[in-house]
Formats: C-alpha cells, sequence, structure tokens
C-alpha cells in the first residue's frame, strides 16, 4: 500500500522583511531567499521553498504587525531579517527603530528554535545611489542608513545573532545589479547577497 502520507523536507527557512525580501521588481526564482534554497538543494541540502513573511513599504512595526497577524506556530531551521529601509525612508528615529528591530530579532530566535546561531540579519542598502535617488541629498541618505545598520548590529552582537554588511555591495556602481524601477536589486544583485551568507548557513545545516 503506497503511503499517502507527504514527504517533508529536512530542512525549513522563515523570511522575514520588505522589498528587498519579496523581491520587488525580480522574477520569484531571483529573489534572495529563492535564489539561496535553490543553491542549497542544489548543494544536497534538502530545504523547503522559503515561506516569506515580507512587502514592499514595511517598517519595522508593520512587520511586527503581519507577524502577530499570521500567528505561525512552527519553528525553522534556518531565519533570515531585512528590515529597516522604510523606517529610514519615512524619517524615523533610529532608537525608534532600535527598540522595533529588539522585538523582531528576538521572534526570528524564537521562530529559529531558540538558537541564535540560526539567524542571519543583512544590513539595510542604500536606496541613496540608485537612479530613483537623482536630485535627493544622496549624503544625508547614506549617513542616515549607516547609523541605522550601526544599530542593527549592535543589536545583532548583544543578542548573538549574525549580522552581515550588504550596503556596501548596494553601493556599487554598476547598472547590472538595479532593478528596470531604478531603485531595488536585480537578481544578480541578490545573489551577491546570498554569497555573502551561504558558506556560514551550510555549515549550520550540515
Amino acid at each position: 500500500m503506497i503511503s499517502e502520507t507527504p514527504i517533508k523536507n529536512k530542512y525549513t527557512y522563515l523570511a522575514l522583511g520588505d522589498s528587498y525580501t519579496i523581491g520587488e521588481m525580480v522574477n520569484e526564482n531571483e529573489r534572495f531567499p529563492a535564489q539561496l534554497s535553490a543553491m542549497l538543494n542544489s548543494d544536497s541540502i534538502d530545504i523547503a521553498e522559503p515561506l516569506i513573511i515580507a512587502k514592499t513599504g514595511w517598517t519595522t512595526d508593520e512587520l511586527l504587525a503581519a507577524i502577530k497577524e499570521k500567528n505561525v506556530k512552527d519553528t525553522f531551521s534556518i531565519v533570515t531579517l531585512l528590515i529597516g529601509v522604510n523606517n529610514q525612508y519615512r524619517g524615523r528615529d533610529s532608537e525608534n527603530y532600535r527598540s522595533e528591530l529588539k522585538q523582531l530579532l528576538e521572534i526570528a530566535v524564537k521562530y529559529a528554535g531558540g538558537k541564535n546561531g540560526n539567524v542571519f540579519v543583512l544590513s539595510i542598502p542604500d536606496w541613496g545611489v540608485t537612479p530613483f535617488a537623482e536630485g535627493k541629498e544622496r549624503g544625508k541618505i547614506a549617513a542616515e542608513i549607516d547609523e541605522y545598520n550601526r544599530v542593527k548590529k549592535e543589536e545583532c552582537e548583544k543578542l548573538g545573532v549574525k549580522f552581515y554588511d550588504i550596503t556596501e555591495i548596494s553601493r556599487t556602481n554598476d547598472p547590472a545589479l538595479i532593478a528596470s524601477d531604478g531603485l531595488h536589486p536585480s537578481g544578480k544583485m541578490y545573489k551577491m547577497w546570498v554569497d555573502k551568507i551561504y558558506s556560514d548557513i551550510v555549515k549550520i545545516l550540515r
């Protein structure tokens, strides 16, 4: 008799964030969580398709609200978090960001089964270098994003969570790294982000 019980993947993945996680303006398979999962599977690491809780435009409080609303009960093998650009864009205070980020980091660790080392946090990219920011105060944007990332790195270190600087990648002057809207990353840039965190994720899962 053939069992009808579905075969579960060995590993699972939760991706939390905003447009940079949902992959605004790129195909679904070019999103960085999708590229990460595909690379792991190609390396014979059996991981499910990522569960993504992310939406373009979300700030930290909006992500917190969405997580509460979805009320996901599972735990996951790995969790990624990338949030904050919309806080900066809306002119919010970095200390308000710190308060809400701390809550998100604690939630991420909870979803990783209490394993701090299974949470991977990416820095905020610098949208000020993109064509979209033409005519805006690029220096001010860069300084504010640097401040937000300083806060993010501090809070990650306090909690023992891995922090990855992908901001310098976003500041690379290469049109191929920008999507057709002149603002969001292309699949090529997302691949560079995956490459940055990939070896550490493999170590955790192998």
